[in-house]
Formats: structure tokens, C-alpha cells, sequence
């Protein structure tokens, strides 16, 4: 049976009536279109070929594609991602289908987020013989009105690192998050309350670095709509709230060569391999253009200051947590490179597309790795910090997008079309908020 065949299978036998065509634009926000599902002869013949051959939209419509002159674009099913929505009732059900983003000439898109990423895998694979692996760690806060201001937002709990109900009243949605998680085909590890009021983190299997980027667009989505369900409100906003941590999606990665471990060596320093800490250092090298990908919004930069255990320091550590880097105890096939400054606004598909395009500059330069600074970097003097090279990122978007500009490897990672859309935008949202007048604004300056 033919894939396109076993889908069909699949959409008549769970009742499928609509069907999600759905990519994600520049900035990782999901889009979508509902094709409705007909299980007539007719209908299914259409069906089958728009899975095949794909459905046209209008790509002038979505921030940072393309022009009006050049509008019509297609979706083409990526068929693997196939999977009927959980939150949606079960009888006369919602299905959704990842798709890649084409031109109507039949090639692919090159400003389409997906196909870049799909692009540094090939080249990885053709030039290498690598393979790119990705253990996400996205956090969120649910928030809900606050009683005596319903204009304004707070956590839902009070609750701590590893609380127990009832400091923790978040239990329950993470239960039904993890349920619906299960049902769309994720290996799930872990729940649990993080540090701050209100936070979450729920943690799944690393696999490779597409399906994990397909992974994180469905979990973002799965979250919101589960604790719309339980009266609540998600949010991957990376500071929500001034005075307490902020949430982040620490990326957990390795590169395989030739289809075997290649960041462990049993009997080199820290067990770590010179390809290891090459990656690592061109990681640490391009850090400073990285983050406007990884934290790419304004508030992103209020989660990247000193304190609250934000990873602010470009350096890496085995176990310490205030480097940028940390490389996990796990030996062996799970060796594995921690880098803890994205946060999850970023879209998946550049994000892990400008970590591979750092680590393998570094790899393929050969570059070494400093070494380790197992102290505590947040309570280190500046002095010090000056003594052992420790540099910081950028302190807000406009310096991290300067960064961006004058790094040609995350360009040419990004390819043209991306890279000066994606600045474009950026510059624009930086402008809008500089010259936007804050509450703190109001309240510290109206009276002079």
C-alpha cells in the first residue's frame, strides 16, 4: 500500500472531516488552511491528489514570504506527520499534516522555515555522513486573570521547583498535556513544576532535529489549547513577570557521523571527544549572532540578565549551570551538548538550523574549546570574568540583531531570502518598542 493510500486509510478510519494543511511562517507562528474531508468516491480521488500534488495558497498573506507579484504557493503534505488533534472531539475529528512550503515552479521555497532546516540536514548528510539530534526542554506559564484587575495576568499557582499539590494546582493540566502528547505520538519523560510561580516544564524524547522542530510547533500548540480547556491561559512568553525566573528552552544536542557516537571518547578529558569540543567551540564563538535566532523578541532580553539563573555567560561547564553551555553527566550514546540560552519564542526550524551551522563551523575549523569554568560564574566579580575571557550576549535585540548582521555563517545557514526578511521584521518590531511609551515610563517620569 502506497503512502498516500495508508493516509487515506488513516483519515477514513478516525472520521476525519478536516483536514489542517499546516507550515509555520517566518517567526514559527503555526498557519494553517482546513481542507474538508469528502469519503465519496469523488471526494476521496480529490483527496488523494491533494496529498500528493499539494494545495495553492496565497504566500503574499504571510508575513515575510513573498511579494504580491509573486502570490501563489503550494503545500505539500509531509504524509509522516499525519495525526488526528486530540483536543478536538473524536467523532467527526480534526487531523493535521505538516507541510513544506513550494514554489509553483516545483521547487522548494527557500524563505520557507522548514526547508532551511531540511537543507543544513541534507548538506550534513551529503558532505558528512552526520546526523543532528535535539532534546528540547521548552518552559511556559499559566497564567489567568488577576481577581482585582481582570485586565491584568498572573500565575495560576504559587507553587515551586518540584511542588506537590496543593502549592502546585498545575498538576492536572500537565496530566491532560501529557495524555494529548501521548495520543499525537510523543515519547514522553517528565513533568513537573519549575521555579517559578506559575511554570511548567514538560519534557519529551530528543529525536532528530526535524521531527523534533515539528515537535515543538504541535507542543506549543497542545499546551495552549489544553489549558484553554482547564479555564486558563498558556504562555511561552520568555519574562512574563518581573522579579521571578523566566522561562527558557535549554537544547540538548549531538552530532552522529558515520551512524555512531561521535561527541563521546572514553579516553579523552571530561570523556568529551576533540569533535565534542570543537562543536562546543563554535557554539561559544558564534554565540553572540546566535541568540538574535534562538531569543529572538524584545522581552527575550529580559529574560538574559544577570541573576535568576539566566545563562548569560559565554563559556561551558560539565555540570555548572550559570554557562551558557553545560555538557550533562550522561556518557556514551547520551553525550550531548546543552545550550541553555534559547528560549521558546524562537521558531524550531532556524533555531536548530544556526546551532548545527555554529557547532559545524567549529567542528570543520577545528576550533578548541576553552576550558571549563566550573565556578559560579553568577557570583564571579567582572574582574574575573575579564581574567577567564567570559564574555556576555547581547543586551538587548537591536545589539543581538548587529551580531546577526556581520556573522556570515548564520547567513549563509539562513540563506538570503531569511536572513534579510527575518532582520526586517526584527528591526521593525525593535523600532516599534523603542519608541513606545511603557507603563514604567508613565509612572516614573509624568510627574516631573
Amino acid at each position: 500500500m502506497s503512502k498516500i493510500d495508508q493516509a487515506v486509510e488513516y483519515i477514513v478510519s478516525n472520521d476525519v472531516k478536516f483536514l489542517r494543511m499546516q507550515f509555520v511562517d517566518l517567526m514559527g507562528n503555526p498557519k494553517n488552511v482546513a481542507y474538508p474531508i469528502k469519503t465519496d468516491a469523488k471526494g476521496l480521488d480529490e483527496l488523494k491528489d491533494t496529498l500528493e500534488n499539494g494545495m495553492f495558497f496565497d504566500g503574499s498573506s504571510i508575513e515575510g514570504f513573498v511579494g504580491i507579484n509573486e502570490s501563489d504557493m503550494v503545500l505539500k503534505p509531509d504524509l509522516s506527520t499525519l495525526s488526528v488533534l486530540p483536543w478536538r472531539p473524536s467523532e467527526k475529528s480534526v487531523a493535521r499534516v505538516i507541510c513544506d512550503v513550494y514554489k509553483t515552479n516545483g521547487k522548494p521555497f527557500e524563505g520557507d522555515p522548514r526547508g532551511c532546516l531540511k537543507t543544513i540536514l541534507g548538506k550534513l548528510k551529503e558532505e558528512m555522513n552526520g546526523s543532528y539530534y535535539l532534546g528540547p526542554e521548552p518552559e511556559f506559564f499559566l497564567v489567568k486573570p488577576d481577581p482585582h484587575n481582570p485586565h491584568k495576568m498572573i500565575p495560576a499557582d504559587d507553587g515551586g521547583y518540584f511542588d506537590l499539590e496543593p502549592m502546585d494546582e498545575a498538576s492536572s493540566v500537565r496530566r491532560d498535556i501529557v495524555f494529548a502528547l501521548e495520543d499525537l505520538g510523543y515519547h514522553m519523560e517528565a513533568s513537573h513544576h519549575e521555579v517559578a510561580e506559575g511554570q511548567s516544564e514538560v519534557n519529551f524524547r530528543f529525536e532528530d532535529a526535524l521531527k523534533t522542530a515539528d515537535n515543538v510547533i504541535t507542543f506549543k500548540t497542545t499546551v495552549k489549547m489544553i489549558a484553554q480547556q482547564h479555564g486558563l491561559t498558556a504562555t511561552f512568553m520568555p519574562k512574563p513577570f518581573f522579579g521571578i525566573n523566566g522561562s527558557g528552552m535549554h537544547c540538548n544536542q549531538s552530532v552522529w557521523f558515520n551512524d555512531e557516537v561521535s561527541f563521546y571518547d572514553e579516553t579523552a578529558p571530561y570523556q568529551l571527544s576533540e569533535t565534542a569540543l570543537s562543536y562546543i567551540a563554535g557554539i561559544l564563538d558564534n554565540a553572540r549572532a546566535l541568540v538574535a535566532i534562538t531569543n529572538p523578541t524584545v522581552n527575550s532580553y529580559k529574560r538574559l540578565v544577570p541573576g535568576y539563573e539566566a545563562p548569560v555567560n559565554i563559556a561551558w561547564a560539565n555540570s555548572n549551570r550559570s554557562a551558557i553551555i553545560r555538557v550533562p553527566a550522561a556518557r556514551g550514546k547520551g553525550t550531548r551538548v546543552e545550550f541553555r540560552a534559547p528560549d521558546p519564542t524562537c521558531n524550531p526550524y532556524l533555531a536548530f538550523t544556526v546551532m548545527l551551522a555554529a557547532g559545524l563551523d567549529g567542528v570543520k575549523k577545528g576550533m578548541s574549546a576553552p576550558d571549563p569554568v566550573e565556578e559560579n560564574i553568577f557570583k564571579m566579580s567582572e574582574a574575573r570574568k575579564k581574567e577567564l575571557g567570559i564574555a556576555s550576549v547581547p543586551a538587548n535585540l537591536s545589539e543581538a540583531l548587529d551580531e546577526l548582521e556581520n556573522n556570515s555563517i548564520l547567513k549563509e545557514a539562513l540563506g538570503k531570502h531569511i536572513f534579510e526578511n527575518f532582520i526586517e521584521l526584527k528591526r521593525a518590531e525593535w523600532d516599534d518598542f523603542r519608541t513606545s511609551v511603557t507603563d514604567w515610563e508613565t509612572k516614573t517620569y509624568l510627574k516631573l
